[in-house]
């Protein structure tokens, strides 16, 4: 008799119970077995009971988590309840956590460096998953320069959600952290990991590149482009008002070119004197275009195909998906079928909704990232 041939296992455990307390003995409830690993999303306001009541009732699993809105299957729930992604055997997880991001991470990374030297992972079989607060750009750089050529993929999402007035927090092994990165490696050692980003954004036959001639990095500002006020340039190209900029950018958002690939900004803001601050940083000369929203529901339906002919079963569907793709989905009444696409023939299919997404050695915004295991 042939045997079935070994394979990565996950559980999902969702609770929408009126406490913390109620939730977590409610996941608990669903869960059979002992986790090797956890990422979870939490109500707000229980992301520290929820961190310390996971790692006492699984002390040897590495556990990260954070708030704000998360999808599984086809649902997405808005910093409401505790939905848990259980990494239970065929593989091996390491956590950890990456402190300071805003003035010294290059101090904490080595715990990053630490935990891949200790799995050994490749670039087919591995992924680093991870959540950070704030200081995006400056995170990826430090980490790739740390990792130094190892072909891991890193993929992950900024926190968002967060409510008005608070700090925005995420968990790793009990503990609640802001101006962090929250970090799990996860090597699949059953099979393959397969990583994606999706842009459904491209260039139009019209669209001109211009040259971002003054910046400001701390304000993620673009000042000028081609010596001129960028939202000038933007509104000349476009035919869009000022004060209508920000409200174009489900249609038509600032594309960082790098080569042949296109780095997607969100403007967040127009200022007086016609600078475009966004949610991503552009630097001194970069080649910029405004871009122009594609077949989307194409894209995606070409994006699933590609990763169901790399993994055709796949045990596990991680995902990030940009606030500003949730928002153009869900006015096109659209985001139910697309998360039924994401999750068909997945076995657990997860993801958090984010600020801006990280992925290899870029932050991009209004980006799909995900990891497929199979």
């Amino acid at each position: 008799m042939k045997r079935r041939a070994a394979q990565m296992k996950s559980q999902l455990a969702v609770s929408y119970a009126a406490s913390a307390d109620a939730a977590l003995e409610e996941v608990k409830s669903k869960l059979s077995g002992s986790p090797k690993g956890i990422i979870f999303y939490s109500n707000y306001s229980w992301i520290e009971e929820v961190s310390e009541g996971l790692k006492k009732a699984y002390p040897d699993a590495q556990i990260i988590g954070t708030s704000g809105i998360w999808y599984h299957d086809d649902q997405v729930d808005e910093n409401k309840g505790l939905t848990v992604t259980a990494l239970m055997s065929g593989c091996e997880v390491k956590a950890g956590v990456i402190k300071h991001l805003a003035t010294a991470p290059l101090t904490d990374v080595i715990h990053l460096d630490a935990a891949v030297n200790e799995l050994r992972p490749s670039d087919n079989n591995a992924v680093i998953f991870e959540f950070c607060t704030n200081d995006e750009e400056v995170l990826v750089s430090t980490i790739r320069m740390q990792l130094d050529g190892r072909r891991v993929p890193l993929m992950g999402g900024t926190v968002y959600g967060t409510p008005a007035g608070q700090e925005s927090k995420v968990s790793v092994n009990g503990k609640v952290y802001t101006n962090s990165c929250a970090f799990i490696v996860i090597k699949n050692t059953e099979g393959r990991v397969y990583t994606a980003k999706e842009t459904i954004y491209g260039v139009s036959e019209s669209s001109k590149e211009h040259v971002a001639t003054k910046v400001d990095l701390r304000k993620k500002s673009l000042i000028e482009l081609d010596h001129r006020p960028a939202a000038d340039v933007y509104s000349e190209e476009t035919g869009v008002s000022r004060g209508d900029i920000v409200g174009n950018v489900l249609n038509a958002p600032l594309g960082r070119e790098i080569g042949d690939d296109i780095f997607i900004a969100s403007m967040r803001e127009v200022t007086g004197s016609g600078a475009l601050e966004c949610y991503k940083r552009v630097n001194l000369n970069d080649r910029i275009r405004f871009l122009t929203l594609l077949d989307y529901k194409q894209i995606n339906q070409d994006t699933i195909a590609e990763a169901r002919q790399q993994i055709a079963n796949p045990s596990l569907v991680l995902s990030v998906n940009c606030i500003y793709r949730y928002t153009l989905f869900s006015q096109q009444n659209y985001m139910t079928d697309y998360l039924r696409g994401l999750e068909q023939g997945a076995a657990v299919s997860a993801g958090y909704v984010g600020g801006g997404e990280q992925y290899e050695t870029q932050h991009v915004n209004q980006t799909m990232v995900m990891a497929v295991f199979e």
